[in-house]
């Protein structure tokens, strides 16, 4: 049987974390084979407001994006999203991050000579949907 952890949260009377609940649950005899999150590659991941989207330079298909991240200051990405514009939330990939579709650890790069502070994702790209689009 798969359960999540806020469902058997809102069973338990308790304040254990889940290592120490499926510690518990083996000891009264309920096996716990396997403990699966589902976000926990998504840690260094934001959610984001793209506060100006203009298309890139030197590129046709690719948009040049000032992205705020609630730090003050604004974060420049490029970004290949048909989708992307002036006011519309997405999720931030910082450099460092790896995203989860690709497994490809993200570093600041120059795209068609501009330089990208990271990547703006989408729901497929982080394994959260199986649409394409964007």
């Amino acid at each position: 049987m798969i359960i999540s952890l806020s469902w058997l949260k809102n069973h338990l009377d308790t304040k254990a974390n889940l290592n120490q609940i499926a510690d518990r649950l083996t000891e009264i005899g309920l096996e716990v084979e396997n403990i699966k999150s589902s976000n926990a590659n998504l840690d260094n991941f934001i959610v984001c407001k793209i506060v100006k989207s203009q298309k890139h330079p030197n590129a046709d298909k690719l948009n040049l994006c000032d992205v705020d991240i609630g730090i003050g200051n604004l974060i420049k990405v490029v970004c290949g999203a048909q989708n992307a514009k002036d006011g519309l939330f997405t999720v931030y990939a910082p450099p460092g991050a790896t995203i989860p579709k690709t497994n490809m650890k993200l570093k600041i790069a120059k795209i068609r000579g501009v330089e990208s502070q990271g990547m703006l994702c989408s729901g497929y790209e982080l394994e959260q949907s199986s649409d394409q689009e964007g």
